[in-house]
């Protein structure tokens, strides 16, 4: 898996609703496009890139390219992220443990 292009391919906005479109099923090219404001040239350049990324496959059946969506590519980013997530936290709860540690203690306040 290429994080960069995964997340490249992710950091657009039209190529998100896309995908949001894609995990309730497989969708004809010209479907997927209907409620895109862009022109056809736009939405075979947004596929190509979510296909570069590995998030989608492109089958032809009959006359119609119907599209699928990869689910594998997300789980594996989730994954990396989780793991990242899960690294700054540990080291959050070290940095919150040593300044505990280093803080002076405060005594009670005399009237």
């Amino acid at each position: 898996m290429n994080l960069d292009s995964l997340f490249g391919a992710l950091a657009d906005p039209t190529r998100r609703a896309m995908i949001d479109r894609l995990r309730e099923g497989d969708l004809s090219a010209g479907a997927l496009a209907e409620p895109l404001t862009i022109s056809r040239s736009a939405v075979s350049q947004h596929l190509k890139v979510l296909e570069d990324a590995g998030l989608i496959t492109r089958a032809k059946s009959a006359q119609r390219r119907i599209v699928h969506l990869n689910t594998e590519q997300l789980t594996a980013a989730n994954e990396w992220l989780m793991a990242a997530h899960e690294e700054w936290q540990q080291r959050f709860d070290s940095l919150d443990q040593v300044l505990a540690e280093t803080r002076p203690v405060e005594g009670p306040t005399e009237p």
